[in-house]
């Protein structure tokens, strides 16, 4: 299937798109931006910058992507913008690219839902299969996990890191970061329970499931001190082989938090 370009879209020279791309009306592409094949770009959708679009994305209109970033310190540098494959975009959806003062790439993995008005600081870090409601806003270095849903006007401290299988509630506040499995809701948001539904959805088994209770509880049920829970989770690898992953992901969130985590 050939690209569809629409008559009154501006493609800039050295703009580079795949096979079947489609990019509707009024739309502009810069010189540095790639489209991977089967890609469709709605009406009146800016991508600027150096930004890389994989496979079987659908951008709607009026959508805003590899824009400079909204940092002071921004000198024009030459940063990227990464969008992986099959993701939906939808309408006035911003995402900027990176600085130098962190490594330069704002970075959006696969298969991700991303709803009207959402907004993606510079240098962002998104795994894959991500929910993301309406008017979530992201600051600048925030890095999202697998398997997260974010719920509407979710907002997100710059720094954070929201571990894989999280759940937030509509109107979340979040300035610290948010283990993996875990609900949290309110401003300022406190974890809340154990994402319990969601991942019985995606598969765990109930032996998982036990072993990612222990860990819930260890870490906010018991009152133990951070350190005390964290060795306390720790020892359960190998106590369940089949959720040895699902440890080690704990104690690997453990190790990059720079925020302090949100108890």
């Amino acid at each position: 299937m050939a690209t569809t370009i629409h008559p009154t879209a501006v493609i800039e020279p050295g703009a580079q798109l795949g096979d079947s791309v489609t990019v509707g009306a009024y739309s502009v592409i810069g010189p540095k931006v790639r489209i991977g094949d089967g890609t469709t770009i709605g009406p009146h959708v800016v991508i600027q910058g150096r930004t890389t679009i994989g496979r079987d994305n659908r951008v709607f209109q009026f959508a805003s992507l590899g824009a400079a970033p909204q940092d002071k310190k921004y000198k024009g540098e030459d940063t990227e913008l990464v969008i992986g494959d099959r993701n939906l975009i939808r309408e006035f959806v911003t995402f900027n690219t990176g600085t130098v003062q962190d490594g330069g790439v704002t970075r959006v993995g696969n298969d991700n839902w991303i709803m009207a008005y959402v907004h993606f600081g510079h240098d962002c870090q998104l795994g894959d299969h991500i929910t993301i409601s309406n008017s979530v806003q992201l600051a600048g270095h925030v890095t999202v996990g697998d398997w997260v849903t974010l719920g509407g006007v979710t907002l997100i401290h710059q720094f954070c890191k929201i571990g894989s299988h999280v759940m937030t509630g509509m109107g979340s506040a979040i300035a610290q970061d948010v283990p993996p499995f875990m609900i949290t809701t309110g401003a300022p948001a406190e974890v809340r329970g154990l994402n319990s539904e969601g991942l019985r959805r995606r598969g765990f088994s109930p032996e998982r499931l036990a072993v990612i209770k222990q860990m819930h509880k260890l870490l906010y049920r018991q009152g133990l001190t951070f350190d005390a829970a964290r060795e306390a989770i720790a020892a359960l690898a190998g106590t369940v082989p089949e959720a040895d992953g699902d440890v080690a992901l704990m104690t690997q969130f453990f190790a990059a938090s720079t925020r302090g985590i949100l108890r």
